[in-house]
């Protein structure tokens, strides 16, 4: 179908006829221009996960596209601190988040990161801190230092990398995602996933990529800009 543009320049003259080749001769198509795609690698991050083993199934879901993307994340990752962490429901299992089209952070990853999800139910944490690297200068979120605690309600975290003392009550490891039942998220059918009734973490360490909560309560919120991050 001829474009508008096509429509324009060609008002009010007539096309000449094309000419018949010679014989003898042939007669040249201009060749129409390669189309290029672009590939887009994925790359799988190494995750320190207490009592979690990520199983060589779910690079595989990965490499195939059937693990889900929450939301598009900017991709600059965030460190979270919490002298404790206690909640009720927890899940984990593997996830892959996607950063928005064209991000300038997409580097060589795709644009894609590979993350473990934790999903509590009911969460509190003790001195949280939050920080955010932008360039020489960290954004800085701290809250719960008094005797308030913050509490999350459906609290879900995307991270690249975890660590603290862990402990849980009444635990299952292997579960397939698909099928979990106490947390309020579950992932996809085939995924190695676990989930416990209860889980402490001490000395909670998180680089993450994504936070989600239905409420989250910050008690004592104290919001700067530092030198130094969490």
């Amino acid at each position: 179908m001829a474009s508008s543009s096509d429509a324009n320049s060609s008002a009010g003259s007539t096309p000449e006829p094309r000419e018949a080749p010679e014989s003898g001769s042939t007669a040249k198509t201009p060749a129409s221009p390669a189309r290029r795609g672009r590939v887009r690698p994925r790359r799988a991050a190494v995750m320190a996960v207490p009592a979690t083993v990520i199983a060589a199934g779910l690079m595989i879901l990965t490499a195939q596209g059937a693990l889900g993307v929450q939301f598009s994340i900017s991709g600059m990752p965030f460190t979270v601190t919490a002298t404790n962490l206690d909640g009720e429901g927890f899940a984990q299992f593997g996830g892959l988040d996607q950063m928005a089209e064209g991000s300038p952070n997409e580097g060589d990853t795709g644009g894609q990161v590979l993350v473990v999800v934790s999903a509590i139910k009911k969460a509190t944490l003790e001195k949280l801190c939050q920080s955010v690297d932008l360039g020489g200068t960290n954004l800085l979120i701290r809250a719960g230092e008094g005797k308030d605690k913050v509490s999350a309600v459906n609290l879900t975290t995307d991270s690249t990398e975890l660590s603290g003392n862990a402990s849980f009550d009444n635990i299952e490891i292997g579960n397939d995602a698909g099928t979990l039942d106490k947390s309020h998220a579950r992932g996809p059918k085939g995924v190695f996933s676990q989930q416990a009734d209860t889980v402490h973490i001490g000395n909670l360490r998180q680089t993450n990529y994504a936070t989600t909560a239905a409420v989250f309560k910050l008690p004592g919120l104290k919001l700067s800009f530092s030198d130094k991050g969490c």
